[in-house]
């Protein structure tokens, strides 16, 4: 990221990272397209998508009519005592049921096939998105917001996909199939269990509404919880230090007890939702039993068609309250898949490049490197990078460099040093096209980088950086990481140069031990010495070495200095000073403020100007 626009995440209460907006229970701007969207990756699954309509119809045509059967066995068997028809209606009911059963079992295990086979597909996407965005993207999003498409955004359309569709339709099939059911049995009588149902969704509604707004409420609570958390864990050293335990104590226990408060009102609206209809379902069953009553002492009703009435009225209250759930779970999925899909539009990193790098010497031979035109024709790659009257700017009304003009002839080193935010990092950015300049250009080798390949721009190009990437893997496969076909022999030898072999043959098992968590069993200087083997077998023309001694002690920076020593013999290399120790040995020093070059030459040249430089050399030992 350019040490000249961070993007800053969410601040917490101390002013540390938060966890930013909470996205819980958010409506999505498009449901439709967003919903149709996700409809066109089940085309290619319709086997499952057919058994899961089949069966949820089955499902619930065999609830329906195990309810509705109870009027004929009332009527026609247990009323007149006709025990050998009752066994034979009870068998049928038996297989109905065990049907039903089959259906569910099926439709469950298709739902997860479906939803397992559609959200592998959609994350192999967004990963495939990911490596094709510029970097651009990357430094206005934080890396929290981006694994959460990958994690919760993902998993909530999962979840969608695997059950709260088939419970919504299947619902939906229910509550249909009672109200239709009840209206065949006795119209009069459904004029009570409407009046019921109609207070019953206007509640839910209202409740829903209320918890929803107090469930946003803690969702924000609890980010800010987390951040508080978060915050007084990594700053506790400080916080002992200065005596805060009382004032940190003092800022957890007010978020603590607003997000208790909050929780308490969301989670009692959320809760009191079931006992309410439980109870209007109780009132809605008291009233059908005295009404239906009535009916049937008049002789407008019979025992059984009652019977299987009272039943569909305590059926018919459920699939409301279920549907209302589903629909919420719906929402926030769908408002996850949004963002996903905004994710996957961007507009991915362009590349015009036609300029190839010739890739047969793949030995460390760097003397017969070639760049090969689109006509077949070849010029020596030597390592000449220019920059003509380079403006660029993040922001149109903040240029970060403006009229820069410099080069680097093969084999030389270059250093930048300057204050934070002067334009170093950027112009290391726009060498490897991590930006493209807006006005000027940069050759190298007489080409604009801009015709060449990114990846073969980027192939001839090392980089060690300040903070050092290692991944989950051994060590041996982190030094291979700078090239991918090298053999263990290589890369020890590529230790050896980096100065790094002595500690990794100090390592519980040398090169084969599995670093993990970012390499954080090993000390920043260690790190610093793998990250430069890394760059060393890939054997670049040009390197760039962003601050890479900055966070290490200066018995340490020796070792990494003798590493980098060897890594820069003979190649172009650019600098980037934290240490003004580190550059006296550069054929060039540019001083840059503001994003223009302000001084040039070699060390004695700038000491005897007597200006930035000389500043920065006899009053500070670190740059700020």
């Amino acid at each position: 990221m350019p040490d000249e626009k961070k993007s800053a995440p969410p601040r917490g209460p101390m002013g540390g990272p938060g966890r930013g907006p909470a996205l819980g229970h958010a409506k999505p701007k498009n449901f439709k397209g967003t919903f149709l969207r996700i409809l066109g990756y089940l085309k290619n699954s319709r086997l499952p998508v057919f058994l899961i309509l089949i069966t949820l119809i089955i499902e619930s045509a065999a609830s329906i009519i195990n309810t509705l059967a109870l009027q004929p066995i009332i009527n026609q068997y247990i009323l007149p005592r006709d025990f050998s028809g009752l066994a034979k209606a009870l068998a049928v009911l038996v297989v109905i049921g065990l049907t039903g059963v089959a259906a569910t079992y099926i439709q469950t295990r298709a739902s997860i096939l479906l939803a397992q086979k559609t959200i592998n597909i959609i994350r192999n996407e967004l990963f495939d998105k990911l490596q094709a965005l510029p970097l651009r993207y990357f430094d206005a999003h934080t890396h929290g917001e981006l694994m959460s498409r990958f994690t919760n955004d993902a998993d909530n359309v999962q979840l969608m996909l695997e059950q709260s569709l088939a419970q919504l339709m299947s619902s939906g099939l229910l509550f249909i199939g009672a109200i239709g059911c009840m209206l065949y049995l006795n119209p009069l009588l459904f004029i009570v269990t409407g009046l019921t149902l109609v207070l019953m969704m206007f509640l839910i509604s209202k409740m829903s509404k209320i918890s929803r707004r107090y469930y946003k409420s803690q969702q924000k609570l609890l980010g800010s919880l987390n951040g508080n958390i978060e915050e007084t864990i990594g700053g506790l050293k400080e916080i002992k230090a200065f005596n805060h335990e009382e004032k940190a104590k003092e800022e957890f226990d007010k978020i603590n007890r607003e997000f208790q408060e909050s929780a308490t009102k969301a989670n009692f609206y959320a809760g009191a939702i079931m006992p309410v209809m439980g109870n209007l379902n109780n009132v809605s069953y008291a009233l059908v039993a005295m009404f239906g009553g009535i009916l049937m002492i008049g002789g407008s009703l019979n025992l059984g068609a009652l019977a299987a009435y009272l039943q569909f009225s305590r059926q018919v209250g459920r699939p409301i309250q279920q549907i209302t759930n589903q629909m919420n779970n719906i929402f926030s999925a769908m408002a996850g898949a949004e963002r996903i899909f905004n994710m996957m539009d961007e507009i991915p990193e362009t590349d015009e490049g036609t300029i190839l790098l010739d890739t047969e010497e793949e030995n460390g031979n760097r003397g017969k490197w070639n760049w090969i035109r689109p006509d077949g024709s070849k010029i020596p790659l030597r390592g000449d990078v220019r920059f003509h009257d380079v403006y660029f700017s993040y922001d149109p009304d903040k240029p970060v460099l403006k009229n820069v003009s410099l080069y680097a002839k093969p084999g030389q080193m270059i250093a930048f040093v300057g204050s934070t935010g002067a334009g170093k990092t950027t112009i290391t950015n726009l060498i490897n096209r991590f930006y493209d300049v807006q006005e000027g250009s940069i050759t190298y080798d007489g080409i604009d980088v801009r015709e060449i390949k990114k990846s073969s721009l980027r192939r001839s190009l090392g980089m060690v950086l300040q903070d050092t990437q290692l991944f989950t893997a051994t060590v041996m496969d982190n030094i291979r990481y700078g090239r991918l076909d090298a053999t263990d022999e290589e890369c020890v030898e590529a230790a050896k140069k980096a100065s790094a072999h002595p500690f990794i043959k100090r390592l519980p098992e040398g090169y084969d031990t599995v670093l993990a968590g970012g390499g954080g069993s090993l000390s920043q200087g260690q790190r610093q010495l793998l990250a430069i083997a890394r760059a060393y077998i890939s054997q670049p023309p040009v390197m760039i070495l962003d601050e890479a001694t900055s966070s290490i002690d200066t018995r340490t920076e020796q070792l990494v200095q003798r590493g980098m020593n060897q890594l820069m013999e003979g190649r172009t290399v650019f600098v980037i000073a934290h240490r003004l120790s580190t550059v006296r040995s550069s054929k060039a020093i540019i001083v840059l403020e503001h994003g223009e070059i302000i001084e040039r030459g070699d060390h004695e040249e700038l000491l005897s100007l007597e200006g930035r430089y000389y500043q920065l050399h006899h009053g500070l030992s670190v740059l700020s």
